[in-house]
């Protein structure tokens, strides 16, 4: 068997002027360098493409406040199953429905598909061809003697036959292969990032439609309770038993409920149905819903070290396959300076009769090789090796900013999963402490001793207060689903063994 090696250049090398076999000093020394190099690579095919380096990660090496609220023996985010993450029954109802139905999700499986076609169909020259032929001809000619008489001649042909087979001395075809291999590998990563992505937008449309529904359960129950309140007010306004002003306090309050009602029902109806888009399809019956603060989402998951998210992040694992065809590239572009040598043959049996087609004596063969050397192409191949080399670079980029993203966004949600949990606590303590206030206020009133705007003034910030808990907590739990995300969660069903994780 060949064995494959690898000829090193740097970015910016040259094969044709730089260090090279091919350097300048005249037509009759490149073609003894190509007869010497032709000579060693009967022996041994070379490959032109560059050795991969994986770039360095130009990230830090730690995340900040990585050991907030950490459980020791928690899983690993990419090794904690969805249906783990995510115990609430009919988000995981809704989650497995968007994966069966999710048209974003079908496209990227089909995408594999397609590049896993156009991989076989690229990999398919590095083997020869093989043809079968059969063929019959019958032909009116003049006879050569000049005498005006003609004959007719019949042929008939069967055999195999190898159709220019390239042999790849220079790692051309097999660069090619390498690079369609990359990317099919590269849409297979892609597919399991549109995954993660969708597991995320299913749970975090889901939560905010819950919020939604939450608030506008509040603002409906607190309408009731004002509307209650206007109308004890203009009885009471009606028998001179209050003022004017009294009687317009309790009304805007009353209306401003059912504005906010009406927005949060809008609201409430577009997150239903932004959700039922990611779903695709939502199922017929789904489990009973459950308030946020009575859900119980995974929050210790251990961030690791940004190193993790380069196998943990499929994502970045893409971003480093297209790296990868980009790089094979290059020794595809640079074994287009060499010469390409292919194979034409067959073999096969011929004869002037049907009858004699298989007799002995009837075989024949043929043998064309051909050596194809660029003498000039009026920069064409220089231009291709800039143009890979360039895309290698983009690719080079690309890569870092995907990690740096990926670190972005896990050290977001770092710093915002302590904060929203003292947050929540606060905003309890403040949700308590108006009520309260809200009591003595009514007390208060019903003695005489304050009027009703300090009633109303303390119904206000109470619905306020409860707005504002729903909306800490939607936060806490979102947040919650993006570190998840962010650290390459939500590939798995079911958990891995906790032993698997350490």
């Amino acid at each position: 068997m060949l064995e494959s090696c690898t000829t090193k250049y740097g970015n910016n090398d040259d094969p044709i002027h730089g260090s090279g076999v091919m350097a300048a000093g005249g037509t009759a020394s490149r073609i003894a360098a190509v007869a010497a190099l032709l000579s060693v690579t009967l022996l041994a095919g070379c490959s032109l493409a560059p050795q991969f380096v994986r770039p360095t990660p130009p990230v830090a090496g730690t995340f900040p406040d990585a050991g907030a609220n950490v459980q020791a023996e928690a899983l690993r985010a990419i090794d904690t199953g969805w249906r783990d993450f995510f115990p609430d029954p009919r988000l995981q109802a809704l989650i497995e429905a968007a994966l069966a139905n999710n048209r974003d999700l079908k496209s990227a499986a089909l995408r594999i598909e397609e590049a896993r076609a156009l991989y076989n169909i690229q990999s398919a020259d590095l083997l020869p061809n093989l043809n079968l032929g059969a063929g019959a001809s019958r032909a009116r000619a003049l006879s050569a003697s000049g005498n005006g008489q003609a004959f007719v001649s019949t042929g008939y042909q069967v055999g195999l036959s190898l159709a220019s087979f390239e042999l790849d001395f220079f790692g051309r075809v097999r660069s090619l292969n390498d690079a369609a291999l990359a990317q099919f590998l590269a849409t297979g990563e892609a597919r399991q990032s549109v995954q993660i992505s969708l597991i995320a937008s299913v749970a975090q449309a889901y939560l905010t439609e819950r919020g939604f529904a939450e608030q506008l359960a509040l603002a409906q129950s607190t309408t009731e309770g004002r509307q209650k309140a206007f109308d004890l007010a203009k009885q009471r306004f009606e028998v001179g038993a209050s003022s004017a002003l009294d009687l317009r306090l309790a009304e805007t309050l009353m209306l401003s409920s059912r504005v906010t009602v009406s927005s949060l029902a809008r609201q409430r109806a577009q997150a239903q149905n932004a959700l039922t888009l990611l779903v695709g399809q939502s199922p017929a019956t789904l489990p009973p819903t459950q308030t946020l603060s009575s859900e119980k989402i995974v929050t210790g998951i251990p961030a690791g070290l940004p190193s993790d998210l380069l196998t943990n992040r499929p994502d970045i694992r893409a971003a480093e396959q297209r790296l990868r065809s980009a790089n094979a590239n290059i020794g595809a572009a640079r074994a287009a300076f060499f010469p390409r040598i292919s194979l034409t043959a067959g073999l096969g049996t011929a004869s002037n009769a049907l009858s004699g087609l298989f007799d002995a004596g009837s075989g024949t063969w043929s043998f064309g090789p051909q050596l194809l050397l660029p003498i000039f192409d009026a920069g064409r191949n220089r231009a291709n090796l800039s143009l890979t080399q360039v895309r290698t670079d983009l690719a080079v980029a690309d890569y870092e900013k995907t990690i740096q993203v990926a670190f972005r966004e896990v050290a977001d949600a770092l710093v915002a999963r302590g904060t929203l949990e003292e947050q929540i606590v606060a905003q309890q303590a403040f949700l308590d402490a108006t009520a309260d206030r809200l009591r003595l206020a009514d007390l208060r009133y019903q003695n005489g001793v304050s009027s009703s705007l300090d009633v109303l003034d303390a119904q206000r910030e109470l619905f306020n207060a409860q707005q504002s808990l729903v909306q800490v907590r939607l936060q806490r739990l979102t947040n919650a689903i993006d570190l998840y995300r962010s650290l390459g969660g939500g590939i798995r069903e079911q958990s891995a063994p906790v032993a698997s994780a350490r």
